[in-house]
């Protein structure tokens, strides 16, 4: 009897499992899941596939700081020459009367850069090359007179100086932290637009033009695809903290409106500059005494050379820095202290940086071995001494005098010459003679250098003669008693 009711117990408890299960298994939602290893079951419910990197959203690049730190800096230049003054045209001077002969006024303009809160200004030298009255207009609308403290052809940079005080101004930056892809700010007065911003990137650096009329001019273009136009010369370029890291200076177009690329002066080259011109009122222009070109694929096959960079000098000056320090014809160069240039205009401008007399390293490869030297860099004259504006150096009779490139000595089939680079008040001035003339002779002796003149005038004492050719290609002689 017992194991009767034992059994029957059993079978109900079976029953009631068996029921149980059915039920959970039918009724009961069945839960989704994965596997965590191989032995626990894990429950999720709405899961969902992702990715698991972790994505941040970048911030938007905000121009606004650097905008508003420079737009106020930067000035309106306006300038005022008198052209004409000579009969050009006599058959229209008989129909039309002397109109075409009167002197007359032209305007210009352009852009320029506070620097310091006493008045100093930055601006191109092509903007105010020419001018006999130069103004500047501010953000704010007041207007004043410039003074010219200096200009320098070879780089394009001139200095202002205006009457004022507690001006807005921008800090320098350094042009060589310039990365390719950075965005950068244009500021300037195109078409007379003034207050004018425009962005870019930093499409290339150490772009070499050839639109600076000077045997000694230092090309090294910072490239952007910011927008400039006629009246931007002079402004500034600026990087996303506000920083002046170039002056804007020229575009390529094939119509003369902005077509996609501009360009700006390193302003680690404009420093230098305007530190010369504050201090001289002349440029303290550093020379090594070479001719140089951009590295060849034909250049780097014979100097065994691991790529196609650097600057290899095509010609040595006799008691030129470079002679003196052993370097020879064919040597590349490809670094100055411890920057790296990969080509002329990046030794141009590594070279600019720096004075008659200072002393740097240079490190280059001749037949396929690296080497380095001091070298004591000169100035034109083949001297380490400072030049003022208006003597010494290259000037002679108030005109700064330049050795012919060998193209122009072609062009004119000589072998000796001297250009005139600049000029202000003096004898040379007096006599009619302007920028661009070439001077052969000078009291009968042929002249190649500044210092051939002086020894020729015995120190600038006595002006018997002097011949040469004008831009024009015409011929010019004056011959006069002291």
């Amino acid at each position: 009897m017992k194991v009767k009711y034992l059994l029957g117990a059993l079978f109900m408890a079976l029953a009631g499992a068996v029921i149980a299960l059915f039920a959970y298994t039918k009724i009961v939602e069945k839960p989704t899941g994965i596997l965590a290893g191989d032995s626990s079951f894990v429950e999720i419910r709405d899961a969902r596939a992702l990715l698991t990197s972790l994505q941040t959203q970048e911030a938007q690049i905000d121009f606004t700081y650097a905008a508003e730190k420079t737009v106020h800096a930067v000035v309106h230049v306006r300038t005022k020459s008198m052209v004409g003054g000579q009969a050009s045209n006599p058959i229209l001077e008989w129909f039309y009367g002397d109109r075409y002969s009167r002197p007359r006024e032209v305007s210009g303009f352009g852009s320029g850069v506070i620097i310091t809160p006493d008045g100093f200004i930055i601006t191109n030298d092509h903007v105010i090359s020419k001018a006999e009255n130069v103004e500047v207009k501010l953000n704010d609308n007041r207007v004043f007179s410039a003074q010219v403290i200096g200009k320098d052809p070879t780089t394009d940079i001139a200095l202002l100086k205006i009457k004022a005080e507690n001006l807005p101004f921008v800090r320098y930056g350094n042009s060589d932290d310039l990365r390719l892809g950075e965005w950068v700010l244009a500021v300037g007065n195109p078409f007379n637009l003034t207050s004018t911003v425009t962005a870019g990137i930093v499409s290339a650096k150490g772009r070499s033009l050839g639109i600076l009329d000077s045997e000694y001019r230092i090309e090294s273009f910072i490239q952007t695809d910011a927008a400039l136009n006629m009246g931007n010369s002079g402004g500034a370029l600026v990087n996303t903290k506000g920083d002046l890291v170039g002056i804007t200076s020229a575009i390529v177009s094939p119509s003369g409106a902005y077509a996609g690329n501009s360009f700006a002066i390193p302003i680690n080259i404009v420093r230098k500059v305007v530190e010369d011109l504050k201090e001289f009122g002349e440029v303290q222009r550093a020379i090594m005494g070479v001719s140089i070109s951009d590295v060849t694929s034909e250049d780097a096959e014979k100097q065994r050379l691991n790529e196609v960079r650097g600057a290899v000098i095509k010609g040595v000056n006799d008691g030129g820095s470079a002679k003196e320090a052993g370097l020879k014809e064919n040597d590349v160069i490809i670094r100055v202290n411890s920057v790296d240039v990969g080509s002329s205009a990046e030794l141009q401008e590594q070279i600019g940086k720096f004075r008659p007399g200072d002393k740097v390293t240079v490190t280059y490869i001749r037949d396929g071995k690296q080497n380095t030297v001091p070298v004591v860099l000169k100035n034109i004259e083949g001297t380490t001494k400072a030049v003022t504006q208006g003597s010494g150096g290259g000037w002679v009779y108030g005109a700064r005098l330049e050795p012919l490139s060998s193209a122009e000595r072609r062009n004119i089939n000589t072998d000796h010459g001297v250009k005139i680079a600049e000029i202000v008040d003096g004898r040379f001035k007096d006599l009619g003679l302007q920028k661009g003339y070439i001077i052969l002779t000078i009291n009968g002796k042929k002249i190649k250098s500044a210092s051939e003149v002086r020894d020729a005038t015995s120190n600038e004492s006595s002006l018997r003669s002097i011949e040469g050719v004008q831009p024009n290609g015409m011929f010019f002689s004056f011959s006069f008693r002291n």
